[in-house]
């Protein structure tokens, strides 16, 4: 770890696809790039080498103290506390237009930073800025009502924005969640304090410039780099932040919510993880199934709280399904996040890797059989190659735990209500799907899951105006669609007295 003096705030990169860009590497607070208070600063580690590619100013309490204080002078005295709702979304689309612009470079610095498929990418960068365009409209058609209770009052509400706003975002998608919080925050007229992930700074840092070179006043959002323990933990019970949004694993959505409520009782919402089941009928169009399962759980490497691990096949068709799921699997390309026939690129780091081999290995114990897969792709990186596991009971810890990587089950179930039962026997509700012909098959086991979305022959099929989010340990609130600016606004009623 180097003194922050000797890193500069940013730097020329060039990425293994050729694609040279200035990465911002400092603190973004109050408009400007800047060191953090301590002096401190972290590695980037390129997660297709396993090598370090840079150093990052790091964020501590004290950085994050100064960045609220900034967005607070921002939210209540400065240029955006006078703008009007149309001249909000108009940055918003600036923005988007900024990332359209900058397409290929934000894409890549994603495959870089985060190791996934140049492929995928490209399609992150698109949602962002499909779900930047779609907040920038929302900007000017957040309102309240007129409410008739009597001739001699007049009363109404408004919708008003929160405030100071603290946001924690994952590594797994990491300009994706940075758009998703953003957008809705800044439509209903907040202003942010979002903290990135320690494993993935780069793309948001890029993002901050972008937002710079859009126009938004100096305070209206903030980004730093920093770890969970110190800035995010920092962000969680500041007193002068009043709603904080997290996504990542249930066991930091608890200690979130705990710094919450032991603070300022800040508003909260949580996207956290799953244990999303892939249910196929026998009356399924198997070949387009196994495609969809394969998307389910193989996409970004595995790493999706979404993601279709706990496959449940009909018993009449389970040896079809699993001889071409097995197929499909192996034919999946893992490597080089920028070939353009990869699929599957590599885990994050080395402590993800670490942890999904232990639930390799975990499964095994267990009495599981592994298909194919449950070893390393490759000498150089963490990647894992496309694992499926069977011969699997309910008990099972791999049936149960969040995985968070390329391994699934796959079980077979005898009839609707068995893998009703089934689908709902985990702690989860964030994602699940069902594969059918049989249209009053889907309705009824989309209305019975217990699950934030239901998908029906497909999978991750996820867009910015749709309302995504869990039951249970998957998270309180959603994201996305017009569900999300309830997160970032507050009522106010006015009654007026005409007597």
């Amino acid at each position: 770890m180097s003194s922050a003096a000797s890193v500069p705030l940013s730097q020329k990169f060039k990425l293994p696809n050729g694609v040279e860009y200035e990465q911002p590497l400092g603190l973004f607070v109050n408009g400007e790039f800047v060191t953090g208070k301590e002096g401190k600063t972290f590695e980037v580690i390129n997660p297709a080498t396993g090598k370090i590619v840079g150093l990052v100013h790091e964020a501590t309490a004290a950085d994050v103290d100064i960045a609220v204080d900034a967005a607070e002078a921002a939210f209540y005295d400065g240029p955006w506390s006078k703008m009007s709702s149309a001249d909000r979304g108009r940055l918003l689309l600036k923005l988007a237009d900024l990332f359209e612009e900058n397409l290929t470079v934000l894409a890549s610095i994603e495959a870089f930073d985060n190791g996934k498929a140049i492929q995928l990418a490209r399609g992150d960068i698109s949602a962002c800025i499909g779900c930047l365009r779609y907040y920038g409209g929302w900007a000017d058609k957040i309102h309240g009502k007129v409410i008739e209770t009597s001739p001699e009052s007049f009363n109404y509400t408004k919708q008003e924005p929160i405030g100071v706003c603290g946001q924690i975002i994952p590594w797994n998608f990491p300009l994706l969640m940075w758009a998703w919080k953003i957008g809705p925050a800044i439509a209903c007229g907040n202003t942010v304090v979002l903290k990135t992930a320690e494993q993935t700074p780069l793309g948001g840092l890029y993002a901050a410039r972008l937002c710079k070179e859009a126009g938004f006043p100096p305070g209206v959002i903030n980004i730093i780099s920093g770890f969970g323990r110190t800035a995010g933990s920092a962000i969680a019970s500041h007193m002068k932040i009043h709603k904080v949004a997290f996504t990542g694993s249930t066991l930091v959505g608890r200690q979130i919510m705990k710094a919450a409520a032991e603070s300022n009782l800040k508003k909260v919402t949580l996207e956290l993880g799953g244990k999303s089941p892939n249910i196929v009928f026998e009356d399924a169009d198997v070949d387009r199934a196994v495609e969809w399962i394969n998307f389910g759980i193989y996409y970004n490497a595995g790493q999706c709280c979404c993601a279709g691990s706990r496959i449940y096949v009909q018993e009449s068709i389970y040896d079809k399904v699993i001889e071409a799921f097995k197929k499909r699997a192996e034919a999946n390309v893992v490597g080089n996040p920028f070939d353009e026939a990869t699929f599957q690129g590599a885990q994050v780091s080395e402590a993800q890797y670490n942890r999904i081999m232990s639930y390799v290995e975990i499964g095994k114990k267990e009495g599981a059989t592994v298909e194919t897969g449950g070893e390393r792709h490759g000498s150089e990186g963490y990647f894992i190659k496309p694992t499926v596991f069977s011969n699997v009971t309910e008990d099972m810890r791999i049936m149960q735990e969040e995985i968070f990587g390329p391994v699934c089950t796959i079980a077979k179930f005898k009839d609707l209500e068995d893998v009703i039962s089934k689908g709902n026997s985990t702690s989860y509700g964030l994602a699940s799907a069902v594969h059918t012909r049989s249209l009053s098959t889907a309705m009824e086991v989309a209305n019975r899951l217990r699950a934030g979305t239901v998908w029906v022959n497909c999978y991750n099929s996820i867009h910015w105006a749709l309302p995504f989010g869990g039951y249970g340990e998957s998270g309180i609130g959603r994201e996305l669609g017009k569900e999300a600016l309830r997160n970032y606004t507050q009522v106010k009623t006015v009654n007026i007295n005409l007597s």
